[in-house]
């Protein structure tokens, strides 16, 4: 990793991307592996932050479940980039925003507690910017993880898994969007989430563990930024195959080694035909476009049109918006 030679902060960084404890003093349990006091791992995670490094220690939901999100696509002239990515980065529900390298160049995330709430973000972006937005969102997650060995692992760390929605209780809302702004690095994190929403610590915890169980937390851990760790050659390839081929192509493609993310999404007829996404995080571009070789020789993938699109800036990266109210306040 870039800048990270000691061993202590790099498995602190790797091996606590998923599984954080949901007990009351979490930072013992993670000092107790790493042969450290827990002072000294709030200490490193909190330098990590400050270096940007890392943007937090927090929760990822499983998309479109307990609230909507959509990937974004509008073409920005040359000359108005920086204009047009503020605008973006302004708005509410906005949590990732890159510059990518094609004709439809700003690519983002928007999140909201429901559909509405995103296409009126949509719609606003497209009043104030006078451009287009490709609004491509969902149809099927193979990976969305969101997290990968930082040492270069031989195969995705994880794939799509059953969610169980009976779990959700809409008073979870408030403990996901605390959990999707960051944990507070302090020794019980938990009981100062629970007294800001006023609830109890135990009750929170009973809620975080049960929707971990339900998979409606997918991840709980470090959220790391790739490209300040070094893996600056992120690629979204995306791929124009058939949605019936892509039942197929789909889940054989997330499953590649070097492939972080996959998913299915609905195609814009006359402008976007891609319907089968997914991300490579490598070093090098040579180390990109040799993950991508090993997918296009694939029986399943020969001959199918693609394009790589390369990220050369990340104006934002933030946590989902779960809970609009919350978000306003903490914003």
């Amino acid at each position: 990793m870039d800048g990270v030679t000691d061993p202590i902060t790099s498995a602190l960084l790797d091996d606590w991307q998923r599984d954080f404890p949901v007990e009351p003093r979490p930072f013992d349990r993670i000092a107790a592996a790493l042969g450290i006091e827990s002072s000294e791992v709030l200490a490193r995670l909190s330098a990590q932050m400050q270096d940007g490094r890392i943007t937090r220690v927090g929760a990822t939901c499983a998309p479109n479940t307990v609230s909507a999100s959509t990937l974004a696509a509008i073409a920005a002239p040359e000359g108005r980039i920086e204009e047009v990515a503020a605008i973006i980065g302004a708005q509410e529900g906005v949590n990732h925003s890159y510059l990518r390298e094609d004709e439809w160049n700003l690519w983002f995330v928007v999140t909201g507690p429901d559909r509405a709430h995103v296409k009126a973000t949509i719609a606003r972006i497209e009043a104030q910017t006078g451009l287009r937005v490709l609004d491509l969102y969902l149809v099927r997650p193979f990976n969305v993880d969101l997290g990968f060995s930082m040492r270069g692992a031989a195969a995705p760390l994880s794939s799509s898994r059953v969610v169980d929605m009976s779990a959700f209780k809409d008073r979870d809302r408030p403990i996901l969007q605390a959990l999707t702004k960051g944990l507070p690095l302090v020794p019980r994190p938990y009981v100062q989430i629970a007294d800001e929403l006023g609830r109890t610590e135990p009750d929170v915890l009973h809620r975080i563990a049960a929707l971990v169980r339900a998979n409606i937390i997918s991840r709980l851990g470090v959220i790391v930024r790739h490209r300040a760790l070094g893996w600056r050659a992120n690629a979204m390839v995306v791929w124009d195959m058939p949605h019936e081929a892509i039942t197929e192509a789909g889940p054989l493609l997330a499953r590649q080694p070097g492939i972080t993310l996959c998913y299915e999404r609905v195609t814009v007829p006359g402008i976007w035909p891609y319907r089968l996404y997914s991300m490579i995080h490598a070093r090098s571009r040579k180390d990109a476009f040799a993950v991508l070789d090993r997918v296009r020789a694939l029986p399943e993938f020969a001959g199918v049109d693609y394009k790589p699109l390369f990220s050369t800036r990340c104006f934002k990266q933030t946590g989902a918006m779960i809970d609009a109210g919350k978000q306003r306040e903490t914003a």
